[in-house]
């Protein structure tokens, strides 16, 4: 891995790991701020709505900037807002602070995956993107889970003093290993608003929006299904979503490895993959010994499709990558908003939580039906231009120069002779190759088949000619005499 990937990597980590960290501890910040519980989840659609309006803006605010100096300046932002959580003493400074924390969200990763996919070949931006968000999913595996562990056990307030230590560290790996010299985005201000009127990036937010809320359908009410249909509680759910999260890891790895193919052919593929593995997770919920491996299945091939879609967005508005990629982002968000709304009132009017998977295979037939019908917008996406052709050499009888009417034949080589010559070898008056130079191949052809229609004069036909031409001049002679 190199370095600057790494930093991307920490980065991506640290911001992964503040979104979701105060999900195990809504009940202490409730108490601690006397709130309700509900006030206190609040905090968490407070953040996402920083991501879905904040993030735009301030990567549109960046566009022109060199690109080093824009993500040191967006973690410095990640880096204020958490200390910001840690020192808060009421309810409204910790909703401003987390706000402040997720503008630097959107934009950190709309960027950073620009910037992966601008470091490495074009065969390989896949892998770099899905390098990026590797450090956002080894979050939900790792730094979640610890976070939770230090907020429950010193307190709320030192989960965000840890996030700020990994902003700290991701900070000084950005500056140390970032190239400063990074390629700036191309076009004005202008094109950052007009490119999203391609129907092709439009067309990709959209189905960036319809896969994570197919995903979060079922994900956001992961835990009582456990609860309910799986027999499982306490840690065993930890463990589980613990499992969810290497399968996450997972299916970024290997959406980064699906980053070279062309991308649609290849996102219709996984949608396919996601109808077997949701229909398998209905079939797995009530035995624990089934549920294991469809857990760490269902992560894999749930997320692997998300470093395509950015990648779609990326390539197809390259006059505005910064706007489009966090635009992308925002995408991603809205749809965990509207999973989890989608999920809650599914539930409200009375089917059961085990039915979820189903609902979310509908969603995810939506958008296999969107992606048949927008593959010929992508179809030159990741195709490979064919190389030039290389022109073949002139034809044997075509000449390469002319001095003075003379037409010199790159193709032959006469023969040494001994015999006087009236000119040189290489040097005849060829009036087929010089109207060939002249007016084409084709026309050559022409000639030569002209050329070879005309009668020719066999050897015999000239000797009867000179046998008769010197009887004529004996009998002139005898007249003569």
């Amino acid at each position: 891995m190199s370095l600057p990937l790494l930093a991307l990597a920490m980065a991506a980590f640290g911001i992964g790991t503040t979104e979701l960290v105060i999900m195990g501890l809504l009940t202490d910040v409730a108490d601690n701020l006397s709130v309700t519980v509900p006030a206190a989840g609040m905090l968490i659609s407070g953040y996402a709505m920083g991501v879905v309006v904040g993030g735009p803006i301030l990567a549109l605010i960046t566009s022109r900037w060199q690109r080093k100096r824009t993500l040191i300046l967006l973690m410095s932002i990640f880096l204020i807002g958490n200390i910001a959580c840690a020192i808060s003493e009421t309810y409204a400074q910790l909703m401003i602070a987390r706000v402040i924390t997720a503008l630097s969200h959107g934009a950190f990763f709309g960027i950073a995956s620009v910037t992966a996919a601008g470091m490495v070949p074009p065969e390989k931006r896949g892998q770099a993107i899905a390098m990026v968000f590797a450090g956002l999913t080894i979050a939900n595996v790792l730094g979640v889970p610890m976070g939770t562990a230090i907020g429950q056990a010193l307190g709320w307030r030192m989960a965000f003093w840890g996030v700020a230590l990994l902003g700290v560290v991701a900070l000084v790996g950005l500056w140390r290993w970032m190239p400063s010299r990074l390629p700036l985005s191309k076009g004005s201000m202008l094109a950052e608003f007009v490119v999203l009127k391609q129907p092709q990036v439009s067309i990709g937010l959209g189905m960036s929006v319809l896969a994570s809320t197919a995903m979060f359908t079922t994900l956001a009410y992961f835990a009582p299904i456990l609860e309910k249909f799986t027999g499982v509680h306490g840690v065993g759910i930890t463990l589980m979503f613990l499992l969810y999260g290497v399968g996450m890891t997972i299916g970024s790895w290997l959406g980064g490895r699906l980053g070279s193919h062309p991308l649609v052919p290849t996102l219709i593929k996984l949608m396919i993959a996601n109808f077997i593995v949701l229909l398998v997770l209905t079939f797995c919920l009530h035995s624990i010994w089934t549920m294991v491996p469809a857990v760490v299945l269902w992560g894999a091939i749930t997320f692997s499709p998300n470093p395509l879609f950015q990648l779609l967005v990326v390539d197809r508005a390259a006059e505005a990558p910064n706007l489009a990629s966090t635009l992308n982002q925002s995408a991603f968000n809205l749809g965990n908003a509207v999973g989890a709304w989608l999920g809650g009132m599914v539930i409200s009017i009375g089917v059961r939580e085990d039915f979820l998977p189903l609902v979310s295979l509908a969603i995810m037939a939506i958008l296999f039906v969107v992606a048949l019908a927008s593959r010929r917008l992508f179809a030159n996406v990741t195709d490979i231009a064919p190389a030039e052709e290389v022109p073949a050499p002139p034809p044997a009888d075509i000449p390469i120069a002319v001095d003075n009417g003379v037409v010199r034949h790159a193709h032959k080589e006469e023969p040494e002779s001994d015999a006087p010559q009236s000119a040189p070898a290489d040097m005849t008056f060829d009036p087929k190759a010089l109207i060939a130079m002249l007016r084409g191949p084709q026309m050559a052809a022409n000639a030569d088949s002209i050329d070879d229609d005309a009668p020719s004069a066999s050897p015999d036909d000239n000797s009867t000619d000179i046998g008769k031409r010197e009887e004529e001049q004996d009998g002139k002679n005898d007249d003569e005499r």
